[in-house]
């Protein structure tokens, strides 16, 4: 039997064994083990306000923005820093919709995602006026 024929039903089993390692849990474009030494997010109020342009239909005229610093808590599992932000905003009829609750999780440093309506991890945050988030254009 040549080499190629041995490397070819040898493949399957090469393939095999890299399915079932430990690091067949999905796609992850960072070395985020989820462990304490995450870095603090220094630039996350212009990260949220950049984001918050593309993210929402009508950034114009967000009324009641409050939002707490970031804090260190667990979320999925991994220990992640997460801001908690509070408005109210247009819906695409142009009137305004009740404030609500969103969670920003950062992964090293860098804004990640925004959780709607996320109950524990923004439990007990501390709010405080963001008034750029209102001051917002298209």
């Amino acid at each position: 039997m040549s080499a190629k024929h041995a490397a070819i039903l040898l493949l399957p089993f090469a393939l095999a064994a890299c399915a079932g390692s430990e690091e067949s849990r999905g796609i992850a474009y960072t070395d985020d083990r989820g462990v304490a030494n995450q870095p603090y997010p220094a630039n996350y109020r212009a990260e949220i306000l950049a984001f918050m342009k593309t993210y929402l239909n009508d950034p114009v005229g967000v009324r009641d923005a409050v939002m707490a610093e970031p804090v260190q808590r667990t979320v999925g599992g991994r220990l992640r820093y997460v801001s908690c932000l509070r408005f109210a905003a247009r819906d695409s009829g142009g009137s305004y919709q009740e404030a609500r609750e969103r969670a920003v999780l950062y992964v090293d440093g860098r804004l990640d995602r925004v959780i709607d309506n996320p109950g524990e991890p923004c439990a007990g945050a501390v709010y405080a006026p963001f008034p750029d988030l209102g001051k917002m254009t298209r």
